[in-house]
């Protein structure tokens, strides 16, 4: 399957396998971190990792994208680049929460965590998109958006994204990997729905807010001559 997410700074394209009773593997990944990028660099990457997996987009099964929450232009460029493929190739898609992602990736403090995560992204405008998770990794806190110092961080004792980074003083808990949605991840949390042959899922964009950018409004007409 093919697994791309834009929901962060993070352009990450990936292709990824799940075999017969086993686990999800990772057969190729490009991950390219810069905020003002997705669309000149989402495609080259879909691209190379195709290539280096060996796959042609014929080979395919399915289309996975994370759905954020995220940035409105950076995530909409993942999602309908995902879309438009999937539909060009007659595949089924399906979306995974970004911060769940992140949430499920392996590390090093998570399997002797005695408390709650804290999943925290960028939001920019001094805000971070968060939810809470427990130690079995069940999202105890549905994706929101909030200042910093608002998240309640009652039980938790663990942060993981780049929005836990930036504000880790602010929310006063320590910080591991990764900062941004890991591909293995995304393909691991679809990997059950892609092997039963789930329907497709619509995919549809976590935004938790208006967009930055707003439609100017319509001038209004002159007064002719009376």
């Amino acid at each position: 399957m093919l697994a791309i997410d834009t929901s962060t700074p993070a352009v990450t394209a990936a292709v990824g396998e799940v075999g017969d009773g086993g686990a999800p593997a990772l057969l190729a990944q490009r991950v390219t971190v810069d905020a003002r990028r997705h669309g000149e660099l989402l495609t080259p990457s879909i691209e190379a990792v195709l290539s280096e997996s060996g796959c042609a987009p014929g080979d395919l099964a399915a289309v996975v994208a994370g759905v954020g929450p995220g940035p409105f232009t950076g995530l909409r460029i993942g999602l309908v680049s995902a879309a438009a493929l999937a539909d060009a190739l007659g595949l089924p898609t399906y979306g995974v929460c970004s911060l769940d992602a992140i949430a499920h990736a392996p590390a090093g403090m998570t399997a002797r965590m005695p408390g709650g995560l804290l999943v925290a992204t960028d939001a920019r405008r001094r805000e971070i998109y968060w939810a809470v998770y427990g130690p079995d990794g069940a999202r105890l806190v549905d994706p929101s958006v909030s200042r910093p110092a608002d998240v309640p961080v009652d039980g938790c004792v663990l942060a993981r994204g780049a929005g836990a980074q930036l504000y880790a003083d602010v929310l006063g808990l320590p910080v591991e990997e990764p900062a941004h949605p890991p591909a293995l991840a995304l393909i691991t949390l679809a990997a059950g729905r892609v092997s039963a042959g789930a329907p497709s899922e619509v995919l549809t964009p976590l935004y938790l807010r208006r967009p930055d950018a707003t439609e100017p409004a319509l001038a209004k007409p002159a007064l002719g001559p009376r």
